[in-house]
């Protein structure tokens, strides 16, 4: 019997997060997703029924977001990256956000006005390679620091879109903290972070935004097929896509939001654990999991001001969660799509499954309300951008399984 997923329902004190969730709104998103769809890259990527999948779960209907296709980089990280480097442009330039259109960005006429600016950031692989592209796109520098255990392959990656990379002694938090000391020293820099602290709140912002067009984008394609999600189940690392997610569903749904769940690899669970003791925690030491992209200590402190005012429950999960994950997407059943998915694309999968099939959780599974009349909205964040590792998972059975 391997580790078990530890579950809370959130019992944090309420106060106002007002401005995390105004800047998700229908009319900010609408600005956000104009941004995108303005690059020869965007393509509405698939929301994925999972008819046959929900019928063994016993519930109405599992959909699934494919990130794996978003601008050809693997991972959705590249939304958030492209916009706040364009936010911060537009700013320099003394434009408005509308005006930094694509061919705007990529003009000899602003690349003149603006100079040269090197984009400092820490990465555990795709938010890197996201920042790295869109600098090399816009004819500007990128500097990534990776976090000790980094994927070879997420590094090269990163190298291969023109950025300066390396894997340092530390976890991803050291890695932030370098990126802003380095940054420091560095005349024309900035930080683009998907994490904030105190006096570094803008750019993560801006970079939750940039998130909220992959939120925009589900919504409306379950609008189109007549469907609205009960349940949404979201995975968290520093939380800035949990908590985009979750200011974009609030505010575009109100009282009638989704039950929304967050998912964290145990051995960096800092949301589950600020939920536990009702206030802003921490997680150090190596972080160590296979879910790369979650491999954070550290919460926004942006984001945890949504989530611990509008998220259900916060879930704590072994990496078998993930793995099971991984290996139910690539083997679908019936008719269903198979869904390429890296190890913190798939966790929230593994945790709808072991909810659904597995009667240790059972009481659980009623507290949340999952039942037949379900619809859960789920968010496969990356495809298989770290190649090993998904062999190693889903063809040789790495992470067993819970039981």
């Amino acid at each position: 019997m391997l580790e078990r997923i530890d579950i809370i329902q959130n019992g944090c004190p309420k106060s106002d997060c007002g401005d995390g969730v105004r800047m998700m709104c229908q009319s900010e998103m609408e600005g956000v997703l104009a941004f995108h769809k303005s690059f020869p890259q965007y393509s509405e990527t698939p929301l994925v029924r999972l008819k046959a999948l929900a019928g063994v779960l016993g519930i109405k209907e599992v959909y699934i977001k494919d990130e794996s296709f978003r601008f050809g980089l693997g991972a959705f990280k590249v939304l958030g990256g492209s916009f706040a480097i364009a936010k911060y442009i537009a700013k320099l330039a003394s434009r408005d956000i509308s005006e930094m259109t694509y061919d705007m960005l990529t003009s000899k006429e602003l690349r003149e006005k603006i100079g040269q600016i090197t984009f400092f950031t820490a990465t555990d692989g795709n938010h890197g390679r996201g920042v790295a592209w869109a600098a090399n796109k816009l004819g500007q520098k990128a500097v990534v620091f990776m976090p000790k255990g980094s994927s070879a392959t997420r590094l090269e990656k990163i190298r291969a879109e023109g950025a300066e990379a390396s894997i340092i002694d530390g976890n991803y938090d050291d890695a932030v903290r370098l990126a802003a000391a380095e940054s420091a020293k560095v005349p024309g820099s900035v930080v683009v972070q998907d994490t904030a602290w105190d006096g570094y709140e803008e750019i993560p912002g801006w970079i939750m935004q940039g998130y909220g067009t992959m939120a925009m984008e589900a919504d409306r394609q379950l609008m189109r097929g007549g469907d609205m999600p009960t349940h949404i189940i979201v995975q968290a690392g520093v939380g800035s896509l949990a908590g985009a997610v979750t200011g974009y569903f609030t505010s575009a749904y109100n009282e009638k939001c989704p039950l929304i769940t967050v998912a964290e690899a145990k051995a960096a669970d800092c949301l589950y654990r600020s939920a536990l003791a009702k206030e802003y925690s921490v997680v150090g030491g190596d972080l160590s999991t296979i879910m790369a992209g979650l491999a954070c200590g550290e919460p926004n402190t942006i984001s945890w001001e949504v989530l611990k005012n509008h998220v259900g429950f916060f879930a704590s999960c072994p990496d078998w969660v993930a793995a099971k994950g991984m290996r139910i997407l690539s083997s679908p059943m019936g008719a269903d799509e198979r869904v390429v998915s890296g190890e913190s694309g798939a966790v929230g999968l593994g945790l709808l499954a072991a909810l659904s099939m597995h009667g240790g959780y059972a009481e659980m599974r009623r507290n949340m309300g999952l039942d037949e009349n379900s619809v859960v909205l789920l968010f496969s964040t990356e495809g298989d951008t770290d190649p090993q590792m998904f062999r190693d998972v889903v063809w040789d059975g790495v992470c067993g399984s819970e039981e």
